[in-house]
């Protein structure tokens, strides 16, 4: 009898385990990763539930972590003010695994190596379920936008360019 492979779990279902949120998750083969739309076509997800996670700087020097649809911009202007700081930056990317312990690509608000403020779009209030980064290239899991604030101990926000 063939040894039943072990499923390899990434650090953020490790902790959506230990909190009983129930997700469902997805692999797919990835050399390197290009962005999220290549992603949700890979999978054949609808583009309107898969979530990118970007990670920015306040001119506060704290580091903010914002949630949005894959085709949507972070509108800066908004992203400051749903952080309560006077504006923000995109980190460089060489920094991001530093950072946050995962990779571009990989990165998701579950499981940072700190625990930084979370904003998740708004428009994800209207949808039973989002695809965020499961912490690994050619990983996606799938759960409530609730489900995702609850884990990272985000909060809903207005910050899309409109």
């Amino acid at each position: 009898m063939a040894k039943k492979e072990k499923e390899v779990k990434t650090n953020a279902m490790r902790i959506l385990d230990r909190m009983k949120i129930t997700y469902t998750h997805q692999s797919y083969e990835c050399a390197e990763f290009v962005d999220g739309m290549e992603t949700a076509r890979k999978l054949g997800l609808p583009f309107e539930k898969v979530y990118k996670t970007l990670v920015t700087v306040g001119s506060d020097k704290q580091h903010y972590v914002f949630v949005l649809p894959i085709e949507s911009e972070l509108d800066l202007k908004k992203a400051a003010k749903a952080a309560g700081v006077k504006s923000i930056a995109m980190i460089p990317v060489k920094e991001l695994t530093n950072l946050t312990g995962y990779v571009r690509g990989g990165c998701t608000a579950i499981g940072m190596k700190k625990q930084f403020p979370t904003i998740l779009s708004d428009k994800a209030q209207s949808l039973s379920d989002i695809y965020v980064s499961g912490g690994k290239i050619g990983c996606q899991m799938n759960l409530s936008p609730d489900d995702l604030l609850r884990a990272s101990g985000g909060r809903y926000g207005d910050i899309l360019v409109s």
